[in-house]
């Protein structure tokens, strides 16, 4: 590469804005380009050298702006000026090789991207350039079912069809596009055997949207595959997900240790595009949007997320597809509320002696009496300290909990020596023994109010009543449960919430997810959230109840 002040070409001046500041990329994008720096200076004396030619990086540039038209909207057939920042990922690909053998150094390409982003079409120019560029081509677009593997098939016949030039080399029928004199093919690839077995020695292999494949099947054939030919890749290309099991995601923790140099692999190839952990306090904020939409302003439009980003604020239940989708953020469950990443950011110290006699509200989520109870203390901003606290409390009965640990796979015993859980004597929850807890924790903190889920409170919140508590029947339908789900989202993604990164509710925030009716008021649905949600739930009951309490005092107990 020429000197940063003087780069020679697009690709070269995107990198150079990079590294000096003036591009906004996501911390893996960035860590891609420094890895392409750093091997411009060592890759000649390496073990096995690598090698880096311009010239080769800026060949696909050019058969793309030169024979692969626009496909989109009213600008197809028009010719398609990549980007600058396709222009780096392709000139970083397609650049560099193996010395001693000239063939190409990367075999696998790991590519993430939020939607609207031009993945698809990219991919499909790959194809192209990868049938035409190649003697004997078997080129693949493959995915987990017919359908979906013909996204990326279909655009590059779309994009033959629209080329005069690629017409007259590249001929079409049904579900192949061929070149008869060089034996070079390009067809749709599902994951049934019969299609995956007629791909058995693939040039290029493209999978689309990996994010979507529910087994490593496909991966794994075409990996083991590529290893018949010398110069093959396999280009996957995808969106973000939420499955931390996937191949998806297993790929993608592969390409993250590879770009922090925790893995080297020379072979392998990451750009990771999306917002950065620490944006996730703030992912509202529009000049980080390029991380995830490299595109802004081009493909995709700032008016189109700016709308988005409304919809996820006014609507919690959607902030979890709109971080996936639109700013490429792994989320917890694809149908989970909480985006645990910000959540994890949450995670201030709670010290229970430093909050003595401070004003809080507690809620009291009580399960049958085999099941979890929690009571929560949500402790407001105060003084000096802006946050607000929580400070839970769990309780099991002790007799079946060893079973429990077997049968819900969860830690519950390992909880429980770290002081998380509270279990009470006998084979049924102690009501008693709650009852006892929460008039202990009432002499240490200035407990305002604490609001309950009616279910199963008869005698407790009674009992409570005599012994002095201000106790508040708080109804868990959508009415009751709308605002307080919204602020607590809002406190978690502007980091105002503290909770200690306490392992229970960590857990039990990532299993919430909220059922939202015609109206757009929404409640935790404990039916399909994936375990359990007591502790949440609870937090919520008391936060409702500080939203009013707040509201009548026209706030003044946070001075």
């Amino acid at each position: 590469m020429t000197s940063k002040s003087q780069p020679s070409n697009k690709p070269e001046q995107y990198i150079a804005d990079v590294l000096n500041g003036k591009q906004i990329v996501s911390k893996w994008v960035r860590q891609t380009i420094e890895r392409h720096v750093r091997d411009l200076a060592e890759g000649p004396f390496r073990e096995k050298p690598i090698k880096f030619s311009p010239e080769m990086g800026l060949r696909v540039i050019a058969f793309i702006e030169q024979f692969v038209p626009r496909v989109e909207d009213e600008r197809a057939g028009e010719p398609w000026i990549v980007e600058p920042w396709i222009a780096a990922l392709l000139y970083i690909l397609y650049g560099w090789s193996w010395a001693d053998t000239g063939l190409r150094r990367f075999k696998f390409a790991y590519v993430e991207i939020s939607r609207g982003n031009l993945k698809s079409t990219l991919a499909s120019a790959l194809c192209l350039y990868e049938l035409i560029s190649t003697q004997g081509a078997s080129v693949y677009t493959a995915a987990t079912d017919a359908k979906a593997a013909r996204v990326v098939f279909d655009t590059a016949a779309q994009q033959v069809r629209l080329s005069p030039h690629l017409k007259r080399r590249i001929g079409a029928f049904r579900s192949s596009l061929f070149i008869t004199e060089t034996a070079s093919k390009c067809e749709p690839c599902s994951a049934d055997k019969k299609s995956i077995f007629a791909a058995s020695r693939p040039s290029f292999v493209v999978l689309d949207e990996l994010h979507m494949h529910d087994t490593n099947e496909v991966w794994r054939t075409f990996a083991t595959a590529l290893g018949k030919r010398q110069n093959s890749m396999m280009f996957a290309i995808t969106n973000s997900g939420w499955d931390r099991h996937s191949i998806c995601y297993q790929q993608r923790e592969y390409t993250t240790r590879v770009l922090d140099g925790s893995v080297p692999d020379d072979s392998w190839f990451g750009w990771v595009c999306g917002l950065d952990v620490e944006d996730l306090g703030h992912w509202d904020e529009e000049r980080n949007w390029i991380k995830a939409n490299p595109s802004l302003g081009v493909a995709v439009s700032l008016d189109f997320l700016r709308t988005q980003a409304k919809k996820a604020k006014e609507s919690p239940a959607e902030l979890n597809e709109t971080l996936r989708f639109h700013f490429s953020v792994w989320t917890e469950s694809i149908t989970a509320w909480m985006p645990m990443e910000a959540w994890d950011q949450c995670s201030d110290p709670v010290n229970g002696e430093a909050l003595k006699r401070r004003p809080c509200f507690g809620g009291l989520d009580l399960s049958t009496t085999k099941d979890i109870s929690a009571f929560v203390l949500l402790f407001p901003p105060y003084g000096e300290d802006k946050l607000w606290r929580v400070l839970p409390h769990f309780f099991l009965p002790k007799d079946n909990i060893t079973q429990r640990v077997q049968r819900d796979r969860v830690p519950y015993d390992v909880w429980e020596r770290k002081g998380l859980f509270q279990l009470t004597d006998g084979n049924i929850l102690d009501y008693d023994f709650i009852r006892a807890k929460v008039n202990q924790l009432a002499e240490k903190y200035q407990i305002l109010e604490i609001a309950f889920d009616p279910y199963n409170a008869t005698q407790i919140v009674t009992q409570l009543q005599t012994d002095g508590m201000t106790m508040v029947n708080f109804r868990q339908g959508d009415v009751s449960m709308t605002a307080p789900l919204k602020r607590l989202l809002e406190l978690v993604l502007t980091k105002e919430l503290a909770h200690g990164a306490n392992p229970v509710m960590r857990w039990m925030a990532g299993n919430v997810v909220v059922k939202v009716g015609p109206t757009g008021l929404m409640k935790p649905d404990k039916e399909k959230s994936r375990e359990k949600i007591d502790g949440i739930v609870a937090l919520l009951n008391a936060l409702g109840r500080a939203m009013t309490y707040q509201q009548e005092t026209v706030g003044m107990f946070f001075a």
